[in-house]
């Protein structure tokens, strides 16, 4: 495999030119979205349609690993070898300025490029696994373990972060000059209202029966 690149936004094709300000160049910032995040977008294309598909996946070392179903002609493209583009963005708040020109959003977002493997045997199960764990802290060695007829129909993947950007939306409205020292614009309410991810109560499923406790780990399960 090659070394990962050690600084996000450092190619050609990840450099961050619109709003450059926003761009991070931290690894420990690109990992830290990645393990945030539950839910990518993988573009693929096929016979000159593009399509992008909501994944689940996880961060494995310096990998995004993620699966879909062998049956899936867009996911056997991805294995074959097909260029692909691997987006995350966390949704943090909305950036509500004088104007509708300048109203926005805070936002953490990633981008990979690459060409993504597919992972077999013991390699696979490991990674779902650690896609698992990422989704549902603590289910893994409860819950029924990937029977072979399922792995059959499992078409696990990576993508290496070796080509990737960071960028970062944040901080207050920047509205024109003279809409903040001008009425009536300079009168109207601005400022960032935060949107934030959480568990709600648990709810069992009609043939759990009532005796079986809820899992303090998943109890405890919080954003």
């Amino acid at each position: 495999m090659v070394a990962p690149v050690t600084r996000p936004g450092s190619t050609s094709r990840t450099t961050v030119r619109r709003i450059p300000e926003n761009a991070v160049n931290d690894r420990e910032a690109l990992h830290q979205i990645l393990d945030s995040g539950l839910v990518g977008h993988v573009a693929v294309v096929a016979d000159g349609q593009p399509f992008v598909l909501p994944v689940a996946y996880a961060r494995r070392g310096s990998d995004i690993v993620f699966h879909g179903s062998t049956g899936s002609r867009l996911f056997r493209a991805l294995a074959e070898g097909q260029p692909t583009c691997f987006t995350v963005t966390l949704l943090d708040g909305l950036v509500v300025a004088r104007s509708a020109f300048h109203s926005s959003m805070h936002y953490r977002s990633v981008m990979a490029l690459g060409v993504a493997r597919r992972l077999e045997g013991d390699d696979e199960l490991d990674a779902l696994h650690v896609i698992t764990e990422h989704l549902l802290p603590g289910r893994w060695s409860e819950c029924r373990p990937p029977s072979t007829k399922e792995l059959a129909g499992t078409m696990t993947l990576a993508l290496d972060l070796n080509e990737a950007s960071v960028k970062v939306g944040a901080g207050d409205p920047e509205d024109d000059e003279a809409d903040i020292s001008t009425p009536p614009y300079s009168r109207i309410w601005a400022g960032v209202v935060p949107l934030a991810e959480s568990f709600g109560t648990p709810v069992r499923s009609g043939d759990c029966p009532e005796d079986v406790p809820i899992p303090d780990y998943v109890a405890g399960w919080a954003r």
